[in-house]
């Protein structure tokens, strides 16, 4: 019973081209390793354009997924930001009046102008 060549990997890794095909037209075994290697790089290629326009499409969605957060985010922080109130509420817990500010007032809370 004859042993199977076990070169063919070796070679087609550490190996240059030439050498390859001179040991391809010899070894039988091995030039059914290159066919089938021939078999999944047809394959790989088939499928390729598949993989890249899937890969632009998930990159598109990114982009929309990050304008979208720019958009509400600056939307965000333009109402906080004119909303005196909003901006009390946030960092202290309630929104703070005159007298808690130290201005003097009435008992109606209203400034107190003499």
């Amino acid at each position: 019973m004859k042993d199977k060549c076990k070169k063919y990997e070796t070679l087609f890794t550490f190996a240059d081209e030439e050498t390859l095909n001179e040991h391809l037209a010899i070894c039988e075994d091995c030039r059914e390793e290159q066919a089938k290697m021939d078999r999944v790089s047809e394959l790989i290629s088939e499928v390729k354009p598949f993989y890249k326009k899937k890969k632009s499409a998930f990159n598109h969605l990114k982009v929309a997924c990050i304008l979208f957060a720019l958009v509400i985010g600056g939307a965000s922080i333009g109402v906080v930001g004119k909303n005196q109130d909003l901006t009390d509420y946030i960092r202290y817990g309630e929104t703070l009046s005159a007298e808690d500010l130290g201005f003097p007032v009435d008992s109606y809370g209203f400034l107190l102008v003499e």
